[in-house]
């Protein structure tokens, strides 16, 4: 009998994957075939939240860019997509939930796929925090919407209510992905069904109310809005597009389940193909709405009014929709932060759980729940480390946690892009096979990673400055680039002492670059 590095994590059993060509890829214990296209699909739209981020992401866009706010929502969703390609590439040859972490491992090594990795997770923790608190705000928001009722609407304001309230959604959505990913499929479907309907009304009255003339702000479609070649600097144009490139993370999901899906090879890379569609029709659709109904001045229903540019929605739902429908938009917006919320999870505790297996981290991060075969304890560590970045964050500084959020689309870029070129380099002796191979295994990633290494490069430039973000330094140094460079130099340090943990695994011998397709038989 042939095997393929039996050795398994102490304490818990794994076994080769057989048959396909990743070769020392490992089985975690997963609920295979739990999940389908459709769901696979939905589940990539819940973690993006598109309702979430057009409320919170129209304003500022508008803010830098003006009417090309919809070339700049097509400029983001190009390198997306062209990452999008690099990843349905990476996961038929190699499918394993660990993604960006694994297959960067088998093209670089090991230290670069664990910083890969550790980008992956530590942006997730960032923005499992952000959303509990939007998912927070928005509920006391809308309890004052039903009742009437300021002051249960200003119980957001409290800050201790807040933190245990927020704490209480971290809890939840971390019990409910705790019980694996069926549970988080069937929930997912009325969710993102929500979010998806609401938009489409809205889109629909806001063009309609825009066309009888009878709103003061309201202005007619033109194409030049599609041309990003119009916005006013180059400074404005990377500034929207990293909001751009921010309103799209998250659509990877759909490959961190790809040990749970059925045709594990191709349905997850069709499913993110999919779930891209989805994304950039509606995020086009309700930004040409919103500016045809507000405009984008900076006054009364105006996008560009920063007295509501981070929570648009709020301000048009009466507006638009009435008193009654408004409602809806003010329940798609919880709905949508609150399945963000959940569907996050997947991706951060399948990433710690391939980099458990592969000894990369603790072995007992690693343990399957015995009934909902999912990685219990993962979970749970997401979900407390969540909870307690939000609550210290939150009493220590406010402006410390926003900073950290603005650091995020540091992380992303990161990560996005060194999986980029960990395909165009894996494949490297496949581009010569055909025009087929050169363009998706080759070409598109590698332009895709150029490009978010470029907006990577200007914003650690822009986010040196002290302005940037909400105005704190470090010793002259903007905050948010003291947060951004800091939390990547902490993941190195992690990887230091993981590497005297677990040198096994930094010596390549536990995940390796070569993918022989060596078959277990009798």
């Amino acid at each position: 009998m042939v095997q393929v590095d039996p050795r398994p994590p102490a304490g818990d059993t794994v076994t080769s994957v057989n048959g396909d060509a990743s070769g020392d890829t490992r089985s975690k214990g997963l609920s295979g075939n739990s999940v389908g296209l459709l769901g696979s699909a939905v589940i990539g739209v819940s973690t993006v939240g598109p309702v979430y981020c057009l409320t919170s992401t129209l304003g500022p866009t508008v803010g830098e860019v003006g009417l090309q706010m919809p070339a700049v929502f097509l400029a983001g969703f190009l390198p997306m997509l062209l990452v999008a390609f690099a990843y349905r590439e990476l996961n038929k040859a190699v499918p394993d939930c660990g993604t960006s972490f694994t297959w960067t491992v088998k093209a670089f090594g090991p230290r670069v796929g664990w910083m890969c990795g550790w980008g992956l997770v530590i942006a997730t923790i960032i923005v499992l925090s952000n959303l509990a608190g939007v998912a927070t705000s928005f509920f006391y928001l809308l309890l004052g919407q039903l009742t009437g009722s300021d002051s249960i609407a200003a119980l957001d304001d409290n800050k201790p209510v807040h933190v245990l309230t927020c704490l209480a959604f971290v809890a939840i959505a971390t019990a409910i992905s705790y019980r694996g990913v069926t549970t988080t499929k069937g929930l997912q479907y009325a969710l993102v069904g929500l979010q998806l309907a609401v938009l489409v009304v809205f889109v629909a009255m806001a063009v309609v109310k825009a066309r009888t003339g009878d709103f003061a702000g309201s202005i007619d479609f033109h194409w030049s809005w599609m041309n990003p070649f119009e916005v006013k600097s180059f400074g404005s144009f990377t500034a929207g597009l990293s909001l751009s490139i921010f309103m799209f993370w998250g659509w990877d999901t759909c490959l961190t389940v790809n040990e749970e899906t059925s045709g594990s090879e191709k349905t997850p890379g069709r499913a993110a193909m999919l779930a891209m569609v989805v994304l950039i029709g509606s995020y086009l659709t309700t930004a040409v709405a919103a500016q045809m109904f507000s405009g984008v001045g900076t006054k009364s229903l105006g996008l560009g009014n920063p007295a509501t540019s981070d929570n648009v929605f709020a301000t048009l739902a009466g507006p638009v929709m009435g008193s009654a429908l408004g409602v809806l938009l003010f329940v798609a917006v919880l709905a949508s932060a609150a399945a963000s919320l959940q569907t996050t999870f997947i991706p951060v505790a399948r990433t710690v759980l391939a980099m458990s297996t592969y000894e990369a981290l603790p072995a007992s991060f690693a343990r399957i729940h015995p009934r909902f075969q999912s990685p219990g304890r993962a979970t749970v560590a997401a979900g407390i480390a969540t909870g307690v970045f939000y609550a210290v964050m939150t009493f220590l500084s406010e402006n410390v946690l926003v900073d950290t959020i603005y650091a995020l689309g540091l992380m992303i870029c990161f990560y996005y892009a060194i999986t980029a070129f960990a395909c165009a380099w894996y494949f490297r002796v496949d581009l010569r096979k055909s025009a087929r191979d050169l363009i998706f295994k080759g070409i598109f990633p590698f332009l895709g990673g150029l490009l978010l290494t470029g907006v990577f490069v200007k914003t650690l430039i822009d986010i040196w400055d002290p302005a940037y973000g909400t105005g704190s330094s470090v010793f002259g140094v903007g905050s948010v680039f003291v947060i951004g460079v800091g939390l990547l130099v902490l993941g190195l340090v992690i990887m230091l002492v993981m590497q005297r943990r677990s040198p096994a695994f930094f010596r390549g011998e536990v995940l390796t670059r070569s993918t022989p397709a060596l078959v277990v038989e009798d």
